[in-house]
């Protein structure tokens, strides 16, 4: 059996969650949405919501604007990929980040924003 990046996070997250809560806890995922349906995102979204609640630090790398749009501090690196990107091109809320009119992510997070909230 072998199992995608995403599939042994959740994994790990899941082992995690039984686990004695101390709050104290930094989890880093790296695309954890990824082969995700709608519904099972929106559930993922809900596990890191309680895990933030619960006093712990959440930090994720991500390009679903599903998982973008929620948060509470985004850190846009870019302008591009690979060697022409890991500069910060803008940092903040979501309703700050959609005022740079020199990110890619501003552009998409604001039409995502707009219509859906």
């Amino acid at each position: 059996l072998t199992l995608s990046g995403g599939e042994a996070q959740r994994v790990k997250l899941s082992a995690e969650l039984g686990k004695a809560a101390t709050g104290h806890t930094l989890y880093l995922l790296d695309e954890p949405t990824t082969g995700l349906h709608f519904a099972d995102i929106h559930n993922l979204l809900n596990v890191l919501q309680r895990l933030c609640d619960m006093g712990n630090t959440v930090v994720v790398i991500e390009h679903n604007l599903d998982v973008i749009k929620i948060a509470d501090y985004i850190i846009d690196l870019g302008p591009e990929g690979g060697d022409a990107g890991g500069t910060v091109v803008t940092a903040g809320a979501p309703e700050e980040i959609i005022k740079n009119k020199k990110s890619y992510t501003a552009k998409f997070l604001k039409e995502k924003l707009v219509n859906t909230g």
